[in-house]
């Protein structure tokens, strides 16, 4: 059987409750359809909604305090290190690291999970943070495995970033366990900020308990190996005990007698990442673009690390008619950058710009052929609520106005 002859399949979970009836933020240019994300009786969606509660209602400078307890706690007399940041060297990870360094006396030990391949000014970018003085371990999983879960990640997920996403999650806490570090600090709670679960809104900190549900579609690594294992992708004797041990958490067991925890920044400081990236420019030697704005995109400072990212946005299109451009209006329009009307034009313009750049590379890395990679479009397409096939074309059918 042929690629284009395999049938149609994904495990992403995330369909099954999404609304019917698509609908529009009254005040950003989110949809309904992006998941978990909840809309009040006014239309207003939930990170419209926390971005309001951030201005108004919660006291940062009590959280600010929680902070500095916190910390407190963990922080070293010994220049050992007391706290691993995960991050990619980008605008929101440096920001973070050198917070805790330099305004609390914390000592982070920072990791990175490697992306699929880096581009030259992502490499640059957590060569110059390194620099400035921070240690960073560089996670690269074993190159055959991680294309191999790349292509059923594509198809099964219809996000071929997910494996990406296990060991971004994970490798903070191996490092942790590993060198004796309790605790651990992310950067935004992305769920509370850009839309979706609202369970942590009040709370510092999450457990992998939620990973699965929340952030790996209701499909875990192991769900990807089975199928892999029943196509031929994986052979039986790929699949091992420990090959797979870096995309999963530490078991539970031994976070809990080790004691590490992880917590995010975002819950004890106002999180504005356009602030944070002036930040990173001005003590991290962050560099924008040099190619200019991202494709599919105005901006030209955001995800700018591995040239997998544009399939990522690309894919979310597919699936729920909202792509770059609308990701970062939203947030634009949340923090007063913009405005909703400036939003709109911004989204009609640029979302759904199909990311060429890189376009030959991904199908070399997972081994498919053009053919392929717009069956699996189209049969994400099949399954969303926001596409519809006219005269043999496919057409998006609902656009932020």
């Amino acid at each position: 059987m042929t690629q284009n002859e395999m049938p149609f399949q994904s495990l992403d979970q995330q369909f099954s409750y999404l609304p019917k009836q698509v609908q529009f933020c009254r005040n950003c240019v989110v949809s309904n359809q992006r998941p978990r994300t909840r809309f009040n009786e006014q239309g207003i969606c939930s990170a419209c909604q926390w971005a309001y509660e951030k201005d108004h209602v919660v006291d940062w400078k009590k959280r600010g305090l929680e902070l500095e307890r916190l910390l407190d706690q963990y922080r070293s007399k010994t220049g050992d290190f007391d706290v691993v940041v995960p991050g990619s060297g980008g605008k929101d990870s440096t920001y973070v690291a050198h917070q805790l360094k330099t305004r609390y006396g914390m000592h982070p030990l920072c990791v990175t999970w490697c992306p699929f391949e880096y581009t030259d000014i992502g490499w640059k970018n957590l060569w110059n943070f390194v620099q400035r003085g921070f240690t960073n371990i560089l996670g690269q999983p074993d190159g055959e495995i991680h294309r191999k879960l790349t292509r059923l990640a594509f198809e099964l997920k219809g996000d071929a970033w997910e494996p990406f996403t296990y060991g971004q999650k994970a490798w903070a806490f191996h490092v942790a366990v590993r060198f004796g570090v309790k605790l651990i600090f992310y950067g935004e709670n992305g769920e509370l900020e850009y839309g979706g679960s609202e369970k942590y809104k009040n709370l510092p900190k999450e457990s992998p308990d939620e990973w699965e549900y929340e952030y790996f579609k209701g499909a875990t690594v192991d769900d990807l190996v089975r199928v892999g294992l029943e196509r031929g992708i994986f052979k039986p004797s790929e699949v091992k005990e420990k090959t797979f041990q870096l995309y999963k958490a530490p078991h539970p067991d031994l976070i809990r007698q080790h004691g590490a925890e992880m917590h995010w920044y975002s819950y004890y400081h106002k999180w504005t990442p356009q602030e944070n990236f002036y930040y990173a420019v001005k003590h991290c030697g962050l560099e924008t673009n040099p190619e200019g704005r991202s494709e599919g995109t105005y901006t030209k400072h955001i995800s700018l690390d591995d040239k997998a990212d544009g399939f990522h946005w690309y894919l979310s299109y597919m699936k729920f008619g909202m792509c770059r451009a609308s990701r970062d209006a939203q947030q634009d329009i949340r923090r007063h950058h913009i405005t909703r009307e400036e939003g709109v034009r911004l989204v009609r313009r640029f979302d759904g710009e199909f990311p060429k750049r890189h376009f030959k590379w991904f199908l070399d890395y997972m081994g498919v052929s053009e053919e392929y990679f717009w069956h699996v479009m189209d049969g994400y397409r099949e399954k969303s609520n926001v596409w519809e096939k006219v005269d043999g074309k496919w057409r998006l059918n609902h656009v932020a106005e």
